[in-house]
C-alpha cells in the first residue's frame, strides 16, 4: 500500500537491523529500564509461529518509520481442543512520528491483510484507548482469559478483535502467549551490545 506520504510493504531481510533499531528506539525506557522488544523481534523471525506474509514495515522518504508483525497462537478452549488465533507485535511508530495517525494506518492495514488471509481473531496486550479505535475490545467480553492471570486480577490490558464476525461465538478458554515472546535478560543484554549505547532509566509508569 502506498500514497503520496508513505508506503506499507513486507519487511525484507536487508531491513532487519534498521527495524530492530527502530523498535529499540521506540520502546527504550517505556515499560522497563531499557527494553527487550528489539531482541524479541529478532528471535521471533525464526519461530515456526511467525507469519512472514504479515510482517510489515511503513516507509517514508526512504526511511522505515513503523513496523508490525503477527504470530500464530491458540486459545485452549474450555470445551476441549484449541482455537487458532493470532497475536500481534511488537508494533511501533518512530517516536518522531507519534500521535500523527501513522500508527492507526499501519494497524488497520495489517489487520485487513490478516483478515484477507482468513485468520479469525487477534488477541494481544495493549491500551484500549488506542486499539479500541480499530475495533479491539476487552478479551474478557469474549469469554477469553489471559494465561497465568489470577482470577479477579485486572485484565484490561488484554484485548481482542474478531477478524471474522462470530469467530469466537460460543468459545471460552485460556489464551496462550507464544513461547517465543519470553526471552532471557542475559540474552537481551548480549544482543543489545550490537547497538549504540543508551542509558537505562527507571521512570514513573514503567511496569517492569
Amino acid at each position: 500500500m502506498s500514497n503520496n506520504n508513505y508506503t506499507i510493504r513486507l519487511e525484507k531481510v536487508e531491513d532487519y537491523r534498521e527495524v530492530e533499531n527502530l523498535v529499540r528506539e521506540s520502546f527504550w525506557n517505556v515499560y522497563r529500564p531499557g527494553c527487550s522488544e528489539h531482541y524479541v523481534l529478532h528471535t521471533l523471525r525464526d519461530d515456526p509461529a511467525f507469519i512472514p506474509a504479515l510482517d510489515f514495515v511503513m516507509e517514508q522518504e526512504g526511511r522505515i518509520i513503523g513496523q508490525n508483525m503477527f504470530m500464530k497462537t491458540v486459545i485452549n478452549a474450555d470445551g476441549g481442543g484449541d482455537v487458532e488465533v493470532l497475536t500481534m507485535g511488537p508494533i511501533c511508530i518512530t517516536p518522531e512520528r507519534g500521535r500523527m495517525g501513522y500508527g492507526k494506518k499501519l494497524l488497520d492495514f495489517s489487520l485487513e491483510k490478516a483478515a484477507e488471509m482468513g485468520f479469525g481473531a487477534v488477541l494481544f496486550e495493549g491500551n484500549i484507548d488506542f486499539y479500541g479505535k480499530s475495533g479491539f475490545d476487552f478479551a474478557s467480553r469474549f469469554g477469553i482469559r489471559y494465561h497465568d492471570l489470577p482470577e479477579g486480577a485486572d485484565s484490561s490490558f488484554f484485548l481482542c478483535k474478531e477478524l471474522i464476525s462470530g469467530y469466537l461465538d460460543g468459545v471460552t478458554g485460556v489464551y496462550q502467549t507464544p513461547a517465543g515472546y519470553y526471552v532471557d535478560d542475559k540474552d537481551v543484554e548480549e544482543f543489545d551490545k550490537n547497538f549504540p549505547p543508551k542509558v537505562k532509566l527507571k521512570l514513573p509508569g514503567q511496569i517492569f
